[in-house]
């Protein structure tokens, strides 16, 4: 999908009056960062970079697109974007990698001109992705070995759902419901019966034969549409000991998920699963750890960031060239929206294998500690593409090195501190 127009208005409004004003081409440094975390939490996770690689290899300005600002902008700006491709660099830490107030996610280098068109897609990748993944993360780390389906596609934008079904599988999600996440990305999908199913039927039994029928013994019966007792005694008895799960959808979920977990063992069913649903959060999750239960599905809060659905990650721009093209640190002064000048390098700082800070300096340094700024463009060239395997290793890798600390899901101040050097 061609994304030049998945940008502001007033990104053209710039290009335009620095192309008038002869700065356009100076280079220029961007930064991404939070200046801080959602209220109470205790880490983020990154997500969306592989997103953002793509959308910037399909930036470009069609003839459709071009048309469309004919009269948006003026001549000299319109002919620029015709040609424009981005030819700048962009480090960035990698999908799976936990950040903290300050860190620099994403270094942008170009000139000013490339590099501010990029500003409102970047950031719209990074402030959905981030978020849901710094939910989904949490809840994985609440469910533990136990495995979460991914379950939000009718609680947002469809676009957003397919985003949101990939960052929740890179933080350790084992499935989707999502089919264009399934083709687009690869996520494994599943799914059975909702309530409509059991509903269409004239009796539970005839809905439950008829999905068995179909799916085999090891489908996932729906047994809260009545009664669950007795949908329990009728699954078993259609399905036999070999019943693969019962999904729970309502009710007090914890007590519910004790009493079927009885019935199931008094018919002989040991091996019947039981998955639970209806409205789950990364405490709700946490609150049923001692409940007889096999997964989760999760929804409406994985798809919304368990009530942070935007990361307020910002694009600033941090060293810009003069008229003489000497590199000059810039920063925000402004009131509680305060900037820090200069190129970025991170590191974090690791003892005994468990974080201790986030260092960010203004030079590389040697010996800072492990290094989290990568190449993801050089030249205008894509070179840090990876496969989603390989960033879901890294959340397991990056959330066992933060402190214990990081995991409670009380509210609390980041885990380590960013100290800028």
């Amino acid at each position: 999908m061609n994304t030049a127009l998945l940008t502001d208005h007033y990104e053209l409004t710039m290009l335009q009056a620095a192309l008038t004003g002869g700065t356009a081409h100076r280079r220029a440094v961007f930064e991404v960062f939070a200046r801080r975390l959602p209220a109470g939490r205790r880490y983020g996770l990154v997500a969306g970079t592989g997103r953002i690689l793509d959308a910037i290899e399909n930036f470009r300005f069609g003839t459709r697109e071009l048309e469309f600002l004919r009269d948006v902008v003026d001549r000299r700006t319109h002919d620029f974007l015709a040609g424009f491709r981005f030819s700048g660099d962009i480090y960035g830490y990698r999908e799976g990698e936990t950040y903290f107030p300050g860190s620099p996610i994403l270094v942008v280098e170009g000139t000013f001109a490339e590099a501010v068109l990029l500003e409102t897609v970047v950031l719209s990748i990074l402030n959905h992705d981030c978020a849901i993944a710094s939910a989904a993360g949490r809840m994985t780390h609440a469910a533990g070995d136990r495995p979460i389906i991914e379950m939000g596609s009718r609680r947002t934008h469809e676009q957003a759902a397919v985003a949101a079904a990939r960052a929740a599988y890179l933080c350790g999600f084992g499935s989707t419901s999502n089919l264009m996440a399934g083709l687009r990305y690869g996520v494994p999908t599943a799914g059975t019966a909702a309530h409509a199913f059991t509903l269409l039927h004239d009796s539970e039994r005839a809905a439950f034969g008829s999905q068995l029928a179909s799916l085999g013994n090891g489908t996932t019966l729906l047994v809260d549409t009545y009664d669950v007792a007795e949908a329990v005694r009728t699954a078993v008895e259609l399905a036999g000991p070999e019943l693969g799960a019962v999904r729970i959808d309502s009710g007090d979920l914890g007590p519910v998920a004790v009493e079927v977990r009885n019935l199931l063992d008094s018919l002989g069913a040991h091996r019947t699963r039981i998955i639970v649903t209806g409205d789950l959060d990364e405490f709700a999750i946490a609150g049923l750890a001692s409940a007889p239960v096999d997964g989760y599905g999760v929804g409406t809060s994985l798809v919304t960031g368990s009530g942070a659905p935007t990361a307020n990650l910002v694009y600033k721009l941090v060293t810009r060239d003069d008229a003489t093209g000497t590199a000059r640190p810039v920063a925000k002064r402004s009131v509680g929206k305060p900037s820090k000048g200069g190129r970025k390098w991170a590191y974090r700082e690791l003892r005994d294998g468990t974080a201790t800070a986030e260092l960010v300096t203004l030079a590389p340094a040697e010996d800072a500690g492990r290094p989290l700024l990568t190449p993801l463009v050089r030249d205008g060239e894509i070179v840090g593409r990876e496969p989603l395997a390989d960033a879901r290793a890294r959340v397991r890798a990056s959330l066992t090195e933060l402190p214990p600390i990081a995991h409670s899901l009380s509210p609390g101040d980041p885990s380590i501190p960013t100290i800028f050097k």
